[in-house]
């Protein structure tokens, strides 16, 4: 592994800049993809085209995809369709060659796929691009070691040995029958010991673990946890084999995934990059702030119309940080636990209803111990009985409020096919800041009076 020193860099600038074609080839020799897409951060556009132009192979596909999305997106537009066809598209598995393609445009699509030679290949690219990105049929490559039931072990070797010429890694031998339905997987070390058997089907692993090309990758991954696979194959509707997952692929998607919903959840209405221009970082936290201003503009008026009762009672206001803050760290408690469950399917259907009175239970705990230690302080402290019943009793009421509000909501976003790591985000806390400041008004209004 080399590291990339500015020293290096600097090197490399210089090489660039003396279009030294064989000492720039070199060092790049002994770089993996993933330093070679960091290395591109430090370059210009027009030194990181010059550099991609002298790679070839699979180590340019590979560079291609371990590129930050913009990046790749800049270096595609400066590329003929045809050179992205074949040199580039050609030597990536077929999932691989479906995430690029789904960042181009239909018209673009189309031409880079005219040029792809293999016709077997640019099929196979066509028939994925038909599935949603977020299932498994959208996921899978067509990549895959297949030998059919009925074949004899030596027919099984020489098959795996001329289908395996074209692939990088071999994970799984999956095994059909002649309708090409799934029935097996055969396990190596089999194959190794039974190398006389007469035929696939009497040493095959029967009834393999396997995803329909529908199911969500949420799905996917919980399999490959569960079952600790490293590939998992995909079937059709009727049972027929189709294609196979890889855990790396599952990670990679999970991973993007789990960061789309932090940044949701942290108030980030799009995914944004450090790297990202001004205008897209804007785009991403304005809408959020707007909603917390409009908010906090609700809170102002809720405060306007108990101006007499703050007037006659000014310490009332020293707890509305304490109102608010409490209900908002409660609901997002509530919503974590629940997103939580809900992504990695322990919250199932059957235990909704469970769950919401097991909240309910714990913020009962809660709010009592709460406001119990508040209403202590207070009575203390404030020597204002009417004071210190106000914020005890509002503080209960926020806690109860939010843990109950902060399970129901992402349990319906969800049902309503909405993301609902939205609840664990300001959503939550605004909505609990308003609803929070009623309620302590609303109670502190009588018990001042």
């Amino acid at each position: 592994m080399i590291e990339l020193t500015k020293d290096y860099i600097e090197r490399l600038r210089q090489i660039i800049a003396q279009k030294d074609d064989a000492h720039a080839k070199n060092l790049l020799k002994d770089l993996y993809p993933a330093d070679i897409a960091e290395l591109f951060q430090e370059l210009t556009l027009d030194e990181a085209l010059y550099l991609y132009l002298l790679m070839e192979g699979e180590k340019a596909a590979d560079v291609l995809m371990e590129l930050d999305d913009d990046d790749r997106a800049k270096l595609l537009k400066l590329l003929p369709n045809e050179l992205i066809a074949k040199r580039f598209i050609d030597n990536m598995d077929t999932d691989d060659a479906v995430d690029l393609m789904r960042e181009l445009d239909e018209d673009t699509q189309e031409e880079i796929l005219s040029h792809i030679e293999d016709v077997e290949q640019a099929g196979d690219i066509v028939d994925l691009l038909k599935y949603d990105e977020d299932t498994a049929g959208g996921l899978m490559g067509t990549e895959m070691i297949v030998v059919n039931e009925n074949w004899s072990m030596p027919q099984c070797i020489e098959e795996m040995r001329s289908q395996a010429e074209e692939m990088d890694e071999i994970y799984y031998v999956y095994v059909v029958d002649d309708d090409e339905k799934l029935r097996g997987v055969l396990p190596l070390k089999r194959l190794i010991t039974n190398p006389s058997v007469s035929r696939i089907k009497h040493v095959m692993k029967k009834d393999p673990i396997s995803v329909r090309d529908d199911d969500s990758i949420e799905e996917v991954a919980q399999v490959i946890e569960k079952y600790d696979l490293v590939a998992l194959p995909v079937i059709d509707s009727i049972g027929r084999l189709i294609g196979r997952i890889t855990v790396d692929d599952v990670m990679e998607e999970v991973r993007e995934q789990r960061e789309r919903e932090y940044q949701l959840a942290s108030g980030l209405s799009q995914d944004v990059e450090t790297s990202d221009n001004v205008f897209l970082q804007t785009a991403a936290r304005l809408p959020w702030l707007v909603m917390g201003m409009i908010g906090g503009l609700g809170n102002s008026m809720i405060l306007g119309g108990y101006e007499a009762n703050l007037g006659t009672n000014p310490k009332l206001a020293l707890f509305i940080p304490l109102i608010g803050g409490t209900g908002g760290n409660v609901g997002i408690q509530s919503s974590a636990i629940v997103v939580q469950g809900l992504a990695n399917n322990s919250l199932k259907p059957e235990n909704i209803v469970p769950q919401i009175m097991k909240e309910s239970v714990v913020a009962l705990i809660n709010a009592s111990m709460i406001s119990l230690i508040v209403f202590a302080y207070n009575f203390f402290t404030l020597g204002n009985l009417g004071i210190t019943a106000s914020v005890s009793l509002s503080l209960f009421a926020v806690v109860m409020f939010a843990s109950i509000f902060g399970t129901i909501v992402p349990i319906t976003l969800d049902k309503l096919k909405i993301d609902p790591a939205l609840a664990t985000g300001p959503f939550i806390t605004i909505t609990n800041d308003i609803i929070g400041m009623m309620i302590y008004m609303f109670i502190s209004s009588f018990l001042t009076r």
